[in-house]
């Protein structure tokens, strides 16, 4: 009796079409393949179990649950505390373990992948089916195995460039609940003795909400003053106070040269000393700075592939000084108004170009290219683009940001990014004009009420005082370049607006379509007014240059 059970058992065994498929019909054949391809997809160990090694199935199954486990684990992390989450996959021996972990899974499930393809069996399969079921093979093969493997991939990439742009150190806590972070756009050319940031501005950003303001400072701002508990406050105890010497930009060189050793912890005392003045000049204090260099500012936006922005009017590409003078040749090039999206080269010099405008202009644009470059950085950019972004921010980007706060910064970014950011200059238009001399004799007690109404929250009062003081002066704005202008060779005469563009730069400058405003400016007519050094004409039709918003 027992005999005949077991021999009736084991002829079930032959005949059973999923363990034993050389008994079963060709379309039973084929649909078992897809099944137990099907089952290594979405439950690794299963098509064993079931086909195969069913001691392997349970191994690989084993992981599996591990696996989801902890991906459960994550997502409820993810909703929970983000920031928590990209803290523990930024640290160091933590991506360290995950890219192992990752790439010990790739090869597990490429394993099992073809495992399976042995219990399928391709030859009892008919000839038509073999390729099909190879080729869907390969195709899950590169989804999953590949997709664990670039996932590794791009882990070692974030490390190596988290380890070399961000510094170890203790973590920030927020200021009166802010963050306050100062950006410097740094040119540090051939013909610059040492790095001069051109580019200035002050991002506070709310701590819980992310909620940001942008606070742009004036290269040629002067007499900025120190805190009192900053070095520099007994070197300059009246402030950066010497003149067209000490306009800001040049502050960061200055420490550099003569007095490094008042930051001997620092590894970059310039970049201590102009949070120095910038805590000063807004009465907040600036808690860690970040410097971009604007050489390799190219890089960064080619990257991301471009950058969308609504230019608000031409803008040109400046050419190389002419020896002996302090003017340029006629532009390289000309930058249209409209919407555009912009390459590297473009876009950094539609945030750098100054010629026929002024620095107010300049900052405009720096203001909206930043805005863009943030809206523009979206998952999928970063997804596709991951290894050329992190590659030119290790060659651009130094900054004494905590690596270990990364996530904190991060989350804050991300709630950022939904909400529009308020922005102020530190001079015309939202302090005086360009002919008072506003950045040359400051008002403190003004700004710093002005920042702290922003801050608060009492924007709308904050947008009163620029409003009154937006009318164009009757004095000619030519007046204003030459008592700020500052001491080194970006302060080039031709870059001065004249008389002509205080009374229609103020109505061009209001235009926010360019196109009927300049619908009869050509390229050729505005080369033809640079040879013949026709600056003032010029400088009335380049004066809405500075409108613009991220695309």
């Amino acid at each position: 009796m027992g005999q005949k059970n077991m021999h009736h058992d084991g002829a079930g065994m032959l005949t059973d079409p999923v363990r034993n498929p050389q008994t079963a019909p060709s379309g039973v054949r084929t649909k078992r393949a897809f099944i137990l391809l099907l089952l290594t997809l979405v439950l690794p160990g299963s098509a064993q179990v079931v086909a195969g090694n069913r001691r392997l199935g349970r191994r690989a199954l084993q992981v599996t649950f591990t696996v989801w486990f902890f991906l459960a684990a994550a997502l409820v992390l993810a909703l929970t505390d983000r920031a928590l989450l990209v803290n523990i996959v930024t640290n160091g021996w933590a991506s360290f373990i995950l890219m192992v972990v990752l790439v010990l899974l790739a090869a597990g499930w490429a394993l099992l992948f073809l495992n399976t393809l042995r219990i399928i069996r391709p030859p009892l399969l008919e000839r038509r089916m073999r390729p099909l079921v190879a080729g869907l093979l390969a195709v899950l093969m590169v989804g999953t195995s590949g997709g664990l493997a670039y996932g590794a991939y791009m882990l070692n990439v974030s490390r190596s460039a988290f380890g070399t742009i961000f510094a170890s150190g203790p973590s920030l806590d927020p200021v009166d609940g802010r963050y306050n972070f100062m950006l410097m756009g740094g040119d540090a050319g051939e013909d610059r003795t040492g790095l001069r940031p051109d580019s200035m501005s002050v991002i506070s950003v709310d701590a819980k909400t992310g909620k940001s303001i942008t606070f742009s400072l004036p290269r040629n701002f002067q007499n900025a003053p120190f805190p009192a508990d900053s070095p520099l406050a007994d070197i300059y105890p009246s402030g950066y106070n010497c003149g067209d010497e000490c306009i800001l930009n040049s502050l960061y060189q200055t420490v550099m040269e003569n007095h490094a050793d008042l930051y001997p912890e620092s590894a970059d005392p310039g970049a201590e000393a102009m949070m120095d003045a910038a805590s000063g000049i807004l009465g907040l204090e600036v808690q860690a700075y970040v410097i971009v260099d604007m050489e390799g500012f190219s890089t960064l936006v080619d990257a991301m592939g471009g950058i969308t922005i609504n230019a608000g009017g031409w803008v040109p590409i400046t050419a190389g000084e002419i020896p002996g003078t302090n003017r340029h040749y006629p532009p390289d090039g000309w930058i249209p108004p409209g919407t555009q999206k912009m390459d590297g080269y473009t876009a950094l010099w539609y945030a750098r170009s100054r010629e026929f405008v002024t620095d107010y202009h300049r900052i405009a644009r720096q203001q909206c290219v930043q805005q863009a470059m943030v809206a523009q950085l979206d998952p999928a950019t970063l997804l596709t683009r991951f290894q050329a972004i992190a590659a030119a921010g290790e060659q651009i980007v130094k900054t004494d940001l905590p690596q270990d706060q990364l996530g904190s910064f991060l989350d804050l970014a991300l709630k950022a990014k939904g909400q529009p950011m308020e922005r102020l200059t530190i001079g015309p238009p939202d302090f005086g004009t360009a002919a008072d001399n506003f950045v040359t004799y400051p008002d403190f007690d003004l700004i710093h009420a002005r920042v702290a109404q922003m801050i608060s929250g009492q924007a709308a009062a904050a947008e009163e005082v620029p409003a009154e003081e937006a009318p164009a002066p009757e004095a000619p704005a030519e007046e204003a370049p030459a008592e700020q202008a500052p001491a080194d060779d970006s302060a080039a005469a031709p870059e001065a607006p004249t008389d002509n563009s205080t009374d229609i730069g103020a109505e061009s400058g209001a235009v926010a379509d360019p196109g009927t405003a300049q619908e009869e400016i050509t390229v050729e007519y505005l080369q033809y007014l640079a040879e013949i050094q026709d600056d003032a004409t010029l400088s009335t039709l380049l004066d809405n240059n500075g409108v613009c918003s991220p695309g």
